[in-house]
Formats: structure tokens, sequence, C-alpha cells
């Protein structure tokens, strides 16, 4: 950046190591400035009118003239070859700015290296986000303590604990805690090394026990080192200060958020009381400047997040004010809210959007699910977002943490209400779908009653549907058909679309099954109609699928692929694996009775990935296990046992975009290799992150387990999915699982799904 830009800018928080990055920059590049590297210190200067007075002393300028100190400074430049570093910029951002304008323009040789918890909002400014250093994958093979030793954070640990105790190293019994503090700080380098201070009286266990209180606990280092390094308490007081009364007010009120939070809910839950609505926008904008909320960029909208030291900080203040009850409870009411209305715009022409900014709000929403259960009084509202929420559970890849929370929930909440009948209903379904069926049979028989008794329509529809799912997986074709029937009956009396359409899918995979596909086409055709007139995508995507399975039975190969096809495009761009799962299950069935064998085995190695990574084969579709393992014993006889594993491993090395590409338009990479014998593009930290994002962390999750900002966290992913060439994060999951596979799927015997 330095070679591209006459101005660089290292931003992040305090501690993060800007000064420290500077100084090695500014090292490395010194041969490059034959008029000298320059390094001004200003964090002791408080008045920006000595601001060039301070610089021009850094360059020790001998000047006794009266003349202004910025013009004996840019005539001492003007001919220079030479590298400022301006530290610690931040509150002296204006006449930095005005400074640096000024030098740059006369002297053209000259480059600025600027160090600032924000931009010095210059033209021709280039900015770098400093990230806080790195950790090995907490969920991740275990390393050895060499290995250990030799990451990012833990090494600096161990250099600055051999400043207080020499013969410091890592070993087996000391590894989890110093692996932990290192964590527990974040990676902030200044942390850890305070904390390594603290190690001439505690050892690392104690250190680790005692960080609950990190602020307070950090209070001796050296005394050569500015009274704000101290202690990471000094440098944040030092960040707070810094802003306006409504910009700490903001501050601690955004520390109530997750994750990250868009602008319509910082409105919502820290507006009013000192703060007025209109005013939020440029408060966060503020907060932006000053590195405190980190600004990212999506695709329908930009939002905002703040470091957890920092958001941890603005608890406590927010804690002392007085604020934390009540700004706890708007989030969580805030949150109720947009998961009520996710449910009632779930049918129709948003439903994409809804299901994508659902994702972005998972941290949200688990806070507001946590904050809601740790409150006896609360707990109703709890269960009713955890229930508001299936679509987001089955949509993605948080069905088991949905499942978790609805049994927590109806763990807590025995009352007979409308929503103990609602939260049993969808926690049925979660389970139909982990083909834990006993439990989901109870779940149901206790919502029917609760809707008998409180006269609830609804609950009494769904329990017939999902009851209809139990039958059919424990092979009661004739009691299935029947509860189904029930269920449309009552969706249509109630007037539910939602309902309707799913149990018309259920019913139409059922009469097909039994091989009745006059009826079977008929409740398929239905089906369509009433998504196409909500402009309904999802639900017309599975109902397709089940279209796909019928006409296929009835020897149309091309239109069922078709139908198949038009499907798995719906949901790859959804990102649903189970709905891509069962797409490409159909599809390898077409190809063994069209006779196109090598392309069904390849199909079926490309499902074991597939169901790998969605934990179960058909999941909630086992009656149509049998189809699978006749396609598979067809495909061996007619291939050879040899034949059928050499193309089934083919499918199964394909990379997930090559995968779908392959299943939609028949087409193979033209330099196909095994993928152990590719080299890998990413880089180390990149594939830990890429195996945190295979095991379904979310941003946060990978940030907190790497001990990295979140901002850091979705830079390295985004760099992930450039390199690999993807666009979504399940087909960075399918890469993962394909790099770790080295043995040939399925050995000397024709291999099918797990389970």
């Amino acid at each position: 950046m330095l070679s591209a830009s006459r101005l660089v800018t290292l931003t992040g928080v305090g501690g993060v190591g800007k000064t420290r990055l500077a100084l090695r920059v500014a090292d490395d590049a010194r041969r490059a400035f034959p008029d000298g590297v320059w390094l001004t210190e200003l964090a002791e200067l408080d008045d920006p009118a000595l601001l060039a007075q301070s610089v021009t002393e850094a360059l020790e300028v001998l000047d006794h003239s009266s003349r202004p100190p910025i013009d004996v400074l840019v005539d001492h430049l003007r001919d220079k070859q030479a590298l400022i570093v301006l530290d610690n910029c931040e509150h002296l951002l204006e006449a930095c700015a005005l400074l640096t304008g000024r030098l740059l323009r006369e002297a053209p040789r000259l480059r600025v290296l600027a160090t600032s918890r924000q931009a010095l909002g210059t033209a021709g400014e280039q900015t770098l986000a400093v990230p806080t250093l790195g950790l090995p994958d907490a969920d991740g093979p275990r390393l050895s303590t060499g290995a250990l030793a030799q990451c990012d954070a833990v090494r600096l640990f161990v250099e600055r604990a051999r400043d207080i105790l020499p013969g410091f190293h890592i070993t087996e019994d000391n590894r989890g805690a110093v692996e932990r503090v290192c964590r527990r700080l974040e990676g902030i380098p200044l942390g850890i090394e305070l904390a390594a201070v603290r190690l001439r009286a505690l050892s690392v266990q104690q250190l680790l026990d005692r960080l609950d209180d990190r602020f307070r606990l950090l209070t001796i280092g050296s005394r050569t080192v500015l009274p704000r390094h101290q202690t990471l308490r000094a440098l944040i007081d030092w960040s707070y200060e810094l802003c306006t009364e409504r910009e700490r007010l903001l501050w601690a009120r955004v520390s109530v958020f997750a994750g990250s939070l868009d602008l319509e809910a910082a409105e919502a839950v820290c507006a009013g009381e000192g703060i007025a609505r209109e005013e939020i926008l440029d408060l966060v904008t503020e907060l932006v400047d000053k590195s405190v909320l980190l600004r990212e960029e999506h695709d329908t909208a930009v939002r905002y997040r703040m470091l957890d030291t920092l958001r941890e900080y603005g608890r406590e203040r927010l804690g002392a004010s007085g604020e934390e009850t009540a700004r706890l409870s708007r989030h969580r009411d805030y949150y109720r809210m947009l998961a009520a209305d996710a449910r009632a715009a779930l049918f129709g022409p948003a439903q994409v959007q809804w299901f994508t900014r659902l994702q972005l709000e998972h941290a949200n929403l688990r806070t507001a699910l946590e904050s809601s259960f740790a409150e006896p009084e609360q707990a109703i509202f709890g269960l009713g977002i955890a229930a508001d929420l299936l679509y987001h559970w089955i949509t993605s890849y948080y069905l088991a943490e949905g499942r978790r929370w609805l049994d927590q929930g109806l763990a807590l909440c025995h009352e007979p209400t409308e929503i103990r009948a609602r939260a049993l209903w969808t926690d049925s379904w979660l389970a139909i779908i982990q083909s834990d069926t006993d439990a989901a049979a109870a779940m149901l028989d206790e919502s029917r009653d609760l809707g008998d008794r409180l006269g609830l329509d609804p609950a009494l529809a769904y329990a017939a549907l999902y009851s209809g799912m139990v039958a059919m997986y424990r092979g009661d074709t004739a009691s299935a058909m029947a509860l189904y029937e029930e269920a449309v009956a009552r969706h249509r009396a109630i007037g539910d679309p939602v309902g309707l359409a799913l149990t018309l899918i259920r019913l139409s995979l059922a009469h097909s099954f039994v091989g009745d596909s006059p009826r079977a086409i008929e409740l398929g055709e239905e089906s369509l109609e009433v998504c196409d007139a909500y402009g309904e995508g999802w639900h017309r995507a599975y109902t397709m699928m089940a279209l796909g399975i019928e006409v296929w039975r009835q020897g149309d190969n091309a239109r069922a692929a078709a139908l198949e096809k038009d499907s798995l495009n719906f949901n790859r761009s959804l990102d649903d694996p189970l709905g891509v799962g069962v797409n490409l299950e159909v599809l390898a069935w077409i190809a063994a009775t069209d006779r196109d064998h090598p392309r069904a085995a390849r199909l079926l190695g490309i499902l074991k990935t597939v169901w790998q990574a969605i934990g179960a084969p058909l999941s909630g579709y086992g009656h149509l296990v049998h189809y699978h393992e006749e396609c598979v014993a067809n495909v061996v006889r007619v291939l050879g046992r040899s034949a059928y594993n050499a193309a089934f491993r083919q499918g199964a090395r394909l990379r997930y975009d090559e995968a779908l590409v392959y299943a939609l338009e028949d087409e193979l990479p033209t330099a196909e290799a095994a993928v152990g014998e590719r080299p890998s593009p990413l880089t180390r930290r990149e594939t830990e992150i890429a195996r945190l994002v295979a095991q379904g962390l979310s941003n946060k999750e990978i940030a907190a387990a790497l001990v990295i900002a979140q901002r850091t966290a979705e830079g390295h992913i985004e760099h992930i999915l450039s390199k690999l060439g993807f666009t979504s994060r399940a087909q960075v999951a399918f890469w993962v699982a394909e790099q770790s596979r080295t043995a040939p799927a399925g050995g000397e015997r024709p291999a099918g799904p797990p389970g």
C-alpha cells in the first residue's frame, strides 16, 4: 500500500498494534527513502497548534527564524524523498489532515504513514484496518506444544512471559490456560503483553481465573510507556473520552447488540432519553469514524459491529447508567417483533430477503432468546421467538440450535397457551428432520390436545400435517394419507396458504409413493397454483421436486429432469442444503433410468458429500430411501463395482460449484484431477477459517474462536470465496470436505449415503 499511495493510515482500536506495525513497515522500507524515515509521536500532544512544530522537531530541523513552523517544514521537505510516520493521530484528526495535505502537495516525493483510530479523511488516503493476532482453530485438531507456541497470539504471550520468567515455555500442563488467556484477550497484542506482566505474581491458571474482571486486573506495566497504555481500561477510556456525550451514550446502548446491527435496529433500540431518533445516523457515522463501530457492506444494506472488548466496556457504562435493563428489554422486544414480522412475510415475494436478513441477525436473535429465557416472566416470549423462526432454523445451518431453543422454552413454559401449542408442532418438524420421530410424535400429541382444549384450529391443522410425516416415516402410508387429507381440509378452512402448500407437497409425494399418479400430479399442480398466487419461491421449489419424482416414475425423464433442475436452481440460490440434496438424489435416479450409469454414479458421489454435510441421508424424506438403494444397486450391477467406485470418486471429488454445474449442465471440469493433488490456494489462516465455515460457525463465532475482529474474519471469508471462485458458504463447506477426503469412497464395495 505504501508503494502505491503517498498516504497510508493504519486504523483500529487501541492496543491492536498499529504503532508496532507502522514501525516495522518503516524499518523495512528504509532503503527506499534516502532522505530518511522519521517518527513523530503525537500521543503526548494535546494542542493541534503545535503539530507542525512537533513534526519539525522530530525531523531534527533547526530553524531560528520567525517563520511559521509549517513553512519551515515545507521548505525542508520540498525536495526530499522521505517517509514520515505520524503516530496516534486520532485526537488531532483535523490538524493532521491539514498538515499531511499540504506536505504531500508541496513535497512530491514525500510519503506519510499514519496510525489512528479513524482515517484522516484526506484525498488519496488508503487505510488498513489492523487485525488482532490469531489463534489455532478451537475445534480443529490438537496441536503439539511446539506448534501451539508458534501461533501469533501465543507466541507473543510466551515472549513477554520470558521477559518476566526467563525459563517460561509451553507445556502440556499450561498450554490450555495459555491459549484460553489469549482467547479471552481476543488476540489484542496490548492485552496479551499486559497480562504477561502479571506472571510476576500469578501463575497462568491464576491469571486466567482472574481475567473475568479483565479491565481492572491489568494495572501494572512498564513505567516507560504512556499511562494510557498501562491498562486496557485506560486505552478504552481514552477512546471514550474522545467521544461527545451523545456518542458515548450511543456506544453504551449499542453494546446490547451481538454481532452486527443495522440502522433501523439502532434507531429502535438506542433512541430516546438523550438521543433523538433522527440523530442516530449522524452518531453512528461518528462512531464509525472513531473506529468504535466497524462498517460492513452487504448486498442490500450497510451494517455495523463493535469489537467485543469495546462492547463489554460499553456494557459496563450502560450498567453504571442504570439503563441496562431497559435497553435489553427494548432489544428483546425489537427482535421479538422482527421474528414475528418475518413469520408473517414468510409466504410471499419477500421470502428470500427475509431469510437473508434473519441469517444476518442470527447473533441478535440468539441474544434475544437468551435474555428471554433468563427471566421467568419473559420465557413465554422467548418460546414465541423460537417458534416464529421455524423457517430460519430449517433453511439454514441452525436446525439443531433451533431445536435446542424450542426444547428449552418448552421445558420452561408449561402453561397451556397458543404459543406452547405452536412451539410443540414447530419443534416436531425439526425432530422429524432429525429422524427423532418418537419425540416428534409425543410433541404432536400434546399440541393436538392443546388445540382441542383451547380451540386452536392452526394447531390442529399442523398437528395433522406433521403426524402424517411421522406416519410416512414409519411406513404407515394409509394413516399418513388420512392425516394429510385432514390437514388439507383444516388449512383450507382457516385460509393458511403456508400449511396448505406444505401439506399438498407431502400428500402429492404420498400418492406418488402408492402409484396414484393422476392424484399426485393434481395435488402438485394445486400447490404450484397456491405458491404462484402469493409469489412464493421456497415451497414452490419443493413442489417442483415432488412433481419431478412423479413425472420420473411415469417415465418422462426429460420433463422430470427439467423440474428438478428448476428446483435445484432455486435451492442453490437460497443455499438450502437439504433441498439441493433431494434434487441431486432425483437427478441420480433419472440418470440411472436413462441408462447414463456413469452420470448416476458421479451424482451419488456428490451426494455422499451433501449428506455428510447435513448429517443424515434424505433427512425428512425417509420414505424415499428405497429409490436411492435401488439406484445404487442398479448402477453397480451395470457398471461393476470397480467402475462404479471410480465414477463415484470422480463425483465426490468435485468442488461444490463444479458439482452443481455438472448436475445442471452435465459438464465435468475440463482439467479434472484428484482434489488431493490440487494445491490449496489458501493461506494457513484462510484454511483455518474455511474449516470453521464448514462447521457451520457464523462470522462472529469464527472471530471468537480465532480471537480476531469479526470484520477481519469476514475479510478472510471474502478472500476465500474469491480465491476458490465460490459465491456461498456452502460451497466452502463442501470444498473443505473434499480437501479432507484422502481414502477412496466406499473401498472395494459400492458406497451409499451415510447411515
